[in-house]
């Protein structure tokens, strides 16, 4: 990509979308096109083709998608297979008909099996039935891998699909029912520290009620009192996190230097070019490699936020997948590596928080 190449990046509002518009400018790439919801809705098939007919984007980061944590996905899932699949139908199949050099899509590693193989590598894809609670969003973005790899077997486009683990940073959601749980955790046991040191006029700010019993009503709802935060599950999972500015400058690495071409011809994961084989797996795992236990981390934030109450697992709530952590070769192995941790991580999610 040369700095002067008409880019679009959909979905810049969200967490990742807004890291890559971010890393762009920060690396002087100056001719970024942007659009809201409002301005063009990716699930309307004509609007979407008459967007890309009008702007002829030369490159397109494809981070639009209705995303939640897991009370979120098992809740709205007609919701999440429906504009998932609209999105990314419509996004993908433009930039096909309008000539895109190279497009990435984003996925996640919930598109594996629940009982995967640990660290899962990207050839278990499709290997074992998924978990329950997010399986609408994943069908969805399994499809979105697919529809990339059948686009460039049949008419030679360059579109790829990257799966980031569980990522986290600046514009993250903190919604108390739709966030995923990292953020969850940051601002429940915020609010708890809040009421701890008896800062009510601040939780009324914070929920945007004007008295305190309309406040405990809602917090009350979601495990959170002066002395305890109610976590879902055991605490026994372990999951794994990237930092979104790591995952942003991962998407823009890639777009420089990797060709769908070379992911199909590469000894790492089978040289099927030309030789008459099945192509499949070329999307790449973005992640750290490392997982932490909920309850680990829970404990992470409790002592970065300062809350000194209980932390309570309501083992009756699901817990989900028991582990999940990628396989990290592949991405090694193209030359890019994470560099933020994550207790600094936290640390700053938690600082951008507080201030926004």
């Amino acid at each position: 990509m040369n700095r002067e190449a008409k880019i679009y990046v959909a979905g810049h509002r969200g967490l990742v979308g807004s890291a890559i518009l971010k890393n762009l400018q920060l690396k002087g790439y100056t001719n970024i096109l942007t659009k809201t919801h409002q301005e063009v809705d990716l699930t309307n098939q004509q609007e979407t083709a008459d967007f890309f007919a009008k702007e002829k984007p030369e490159y397109v980061f494809l981070a639009a998608a209705k995303v939640g944590g897991i009370v979120a996905n098992n809740t709205y899932r007609a919701d999440f297979i429906y504009e998932n699949l609209m999105i990314q139908n419509n996004v993908i199949h433009q930039s096909y008909v309008n000539d895109v050099k190279k497009l990435l899509f984003l996925g996640s590693t919930c598109i594996y099996p629940k009982n995967a193989h640990q660290p899962i590598k990207e050839t278990e894809l499709l290997t074992n039935e998924l978990e329950y609670t997010n399986e609408p969003y994943a069908i969805a973005k399994t499809a979105g891998i697919k529809m990339c790899e059948s686009y460039n077997l049949q008419y030679n486009t360059d579109f790829l699909s990257v799966m980031p683990t569980n990522l986290y940073g600046p514009n993250d959601n903190f919604d108390l029912e739709k966030s995923h749980v990292l953020p969850a955790l940051i601002r429940k046991i915020h609010l708890a520290k809040l009421l701890e040191n008896n800062h009510i006029e601040a939780v009324l700010k914070e929920l945007k009620v004007d008295r305190l019993e309309k406040a405990e009503a809602i917090l009350s709802k979601f495990g959170v009192t002066s002395k305890s935060v109610e976590i879902w599950g055991s605490g026994k999972p372990k999951r794994e996190f990237l930092w979104s500015e790591d995952m942003a400058d991962a998407c823009v690495y890639i777009m420089q230097n990797v060709d769908f071409k070379n992911l199909i011809s590469s000894p790492l994961w089978g040289d099927a070019e030309g030789r008459g084989e099945e192509i499949r797996n070329t999307h790449i795992n973005i992640g750290t490699g490392v997982d932490i236990s909920i309850k680990e981390l829970a404990e992470k934030i409790k002592n970065i936020v300062g809350f000194k109450g209980e932390l309570l697992f309501n083992t009756e709530k699901p817990d989900g997948t028991m582990r999940k952590v990628t396989d990290v070769k592949k991405i090694h192995s193209l030359g890019w590596k994470h560099t933020v941790e994550l207790d600094e991580g936290i640390k700053r999610l938690y600082n951008w928080y507080i201030s926004n």
